[in-house]
């Protein structure tokens, strides 16, 4: 059973009409004990970084989803849900983040030519082996809706890249945690793909029952 966080800032539905296409099951909840005992947590997002954090403290949700990463039970972050686990957030004003992952999360700054937000399918390069990624090529499309990008701090969490008027980070992958800056439930086959990988991980939980 594969958990995602209702924070009223995600596209909930799809996202979980994603994972059962694949032959997955899962739940919304916002719940913070749920989230926190989880098997698998997916925490989507559309909107602003700075109101995104600000509705996981009021639901008290932030303790919950760290919480979760703390464990070896696989986590995926999408769209918003990869930003927000950053440090530091520049929508809007400086926003502190779950700061999971060091680093920040930035505007694209392009010439005219390019439109913001980066809206649609683009190609990505691989540059880890990351166990989702098994069938991801480089050259790969998936959709983007973004005006905003994650900045890590450390590299080699970097996963996937993209090129929008330069490269950027189109996903990271350390231990357990997987998060992307496309959206795998709107990216067709190969979207699914992903989700699925992800469906497939083993569950190794640290949670002790109550």
């Amino acid at each position: 059973m594969i958990t995602i966080v209702d924070y009223q800032m995600g596209n909930l539905r799809s996202v979980q009409k994603g994972i059962e296409r694949i032959g997955g099951s899962a739940r919304i909840s916002s719940d913070p004990h749920e989230i926190a005992s989880a098997e698998k947590l997916v925490l989507p997002g559309v909107g602003a970084f700075g109101d995104a954090m600000a509705e996981l403290r009021r639901r008290d949700l932030c303790s919950a989803i760290k919480d979760f990463v703390a464990t070896d039970r696989p986590f995926l972050g999408i769209c918003l849900g990869l930003q927000l686990l950053f440090e530091k957030g520049f929508e809007h004003g400086t926003h502190d983040g779950l700061g999971i992952l060091p680093g920040e999360v930035v505007r694209f700054e392009l010439p005219e030519k390019y439109k913001v937000p980066h809206m649609g399918w683009n190609t990505v390069t691989k540059c880890s082996d990351s166990p989702l990624l098994a069938d991801v090529s480089d050259g790969t499309h998936f959709y983007f809706v973004h005006s905003y990008f994650v900045r890590p701090a450390d590299e080699s969490v970097v996963a996937l890249r993209c090129d929008y008027g330069g490269p950027f980070c189109a996903m990271v992958w350390q231990d357990n945690l997987y998060a992307t800056q496309f959206h795998p439930e709107k990216s067709q086959a190969d979207g699914l793909a992903l989700l699925a990988a992800f469906n497939g991980l083993s569950t190794q939980s640290k949670v002790t029952a109550e």
